[in-house]
C-alpha cells in the first residue's frame, strides 16, 4: 500500500498518521525514539507492509506485473492499490478526498517539527502536486508513475505499467476491493494490541 493507504488506516489519531507516513524513512529500532503514538503509526505501517507483502491476493495482483517489471512490481502494485482506495473513496469515508487530503497536508506542515528530514524533502512535492487526489485519476497515476521513473533513474518504465493497469482495470479493482477489506481488519486488531 502507498500514502493513502496507510495514512486512512491510521484511524483518527494525527500522530499515528504521522507516523505511518514517514515510517519508510526509520530504519531498525530508531522508532523507539519517537514519542508513543508516532511510535505506533511506525509500528502499524511496518504491520501493513508486511500483512500485505504476504496476502495471497496482493500476490496475485503483483505478479501480473512481474515478468515485466520485476521488483518494481510491488511498488506499481502499490500505488494501484491506492488508486483503487482513491476512486472508492465514497465507500470508505464521510469525508471526501480533496478535503481529506487538505487536512492532512495542514497536519504535516503544522507538525513538521515531527518529521523525519526525508519526509520534510518530500513534503513540498506531495503538496504541490497533490499526490493523495491524484491517485483517483488515470492521468495523476500516470503523473505520479513518471515522477517514480526519475526517482528510480528510469531503472524500468513505471509509466508504461498504466497499459496493464487499463488491461486488467476490472481484475485489480474486484482484488483490491477484497484484499482492503482483509487488511482493515488487520489494521484494527493492530491498532488496539499496539
Amino acid at each position: 500500500m502507498n500514502f493513502l493507504a496507510h495514512i486512512y488506516l491510521s484511524g483518527d489519531n494525527d500522530a499515528v498518521k504521522i507516523g505511518n507516513f514517514m515510517a519508510d524513512s526509520i530504519r531498525g529500532r530508531q522508532f523507539e525514539n519517537f514519542p508513543p503514538d508516532i511510535k505506533k503509526g511506525i509500528l502499524l505501517h511496518r504491520a501493513i507492509d508486511s500483512f500485505t507483502d504476504a496476502h495471497p491476493i496482493y500476490r496475485k495482483s503483483k505478479h501480473r506485473l512481474h515478468d515485466k517489471y520485476g521488483h518494481y512490481s510491488g511498488v506499481i502494485m502499490d500505488i494501484f492499490y491506492d488508486h483503487f482506495l482513491a476512486k472508492n473513496w465514497n465507500n470508505y469515508s464521510d469525508i471526501p478526498l480533496e478535503p481529506y487530503a487538505k487536512t492532512f497536508y495542514n497536519l504535516l506542515t503544522d507538525r513538521i517539527d515531527s518529521l523525519t528530514d526525508r519526509a520534510k524533502g518530500m513534503l513540498p512535492y506531495m503538496i504541490g502536486r497533490n499526490w493523495l487526489v491524484s491517485y483517483a485519476s488515470i492521468e495523476g497515476l500516470e503523473m505520479i508513475m513518471f515522477q517514480m521513473d526519475h526517482r528510480t533513474k528510469n531503472r524500468v518504465a513505471m509509466h508504461e505499467s498504466i497499459v496493464e493497469l487499463k488491461q486488467h482495470y476490472e481484475l485489480f479493482d474486484a482484488e483490491f476491493m477484497l484484499f482492503f477489506e482483509a487488511l482493515q481488519l488487520h489494521c484494527n486488531e493492530k491498532l488496539a494490541e499496539l
